[in-house]
């Protein structure tokens, strides 16, 4: 299935040339336009799934168990010092292109880039409220 209204979709299978670092015939990993830092990199499914919630979850296993393999290599290759995999769903979490893609950032010291949060508050019945909610 193909979106041929999607950018990454035409990226992903080769209707607009990009800098790929790697491609198999269910995934392209491509360098990011507008890095957050030096070999920013995006894995891209060539099928079209808007998020993680349409993609079926042996697709999701694939695509993060390349993460891994593509965390090392890049670790490895560009002396990285640690890494980022980011991957966000709809547009309140940080989406903005609607094609799930997962980003791969090498992280070094210095590099002026903050990916985080800052932690709330919870008290133990919250937790305790919220795990009988989840199991």
């Amino acid at each position: 299935m193909r979106d041929d209204n999607c950018i990454f979709c035409k990226i992903a299978n080769g209707e607009i040339p990009t800098n790929a670092i790697y491609e198999d015939d269910g995934y392209k990993v491509i360098l990011d336009m507008g890095p957050a830092t030096r070999g920013h990199a995006l894995i891209l499914p060539k099928e079209h799934y808007k998020n993680i919630y349409e993609m079926p979850a042996d697709k999701v296993g694939e695509a993060f168990a390349l993460a891994k393999v593509m965390a090392d290599r890049m670790t490895k290759k560009l002396n990285a010092d640690g890494f980022n995999i980011v991957q966000n769903n709809n547009e309140i979490a940080g989406q903005t292109v609607f094609h799930f893609h997962i980003h791969l950032i090498p992280r070094y010291e210095g590099d002026g880039q903050v990916i985080g949060w800052k932690p709330c508050d919870s008290s133990p019945e919250e937790l305790a409220s919220l795990k009988e909610l989840l199991i």
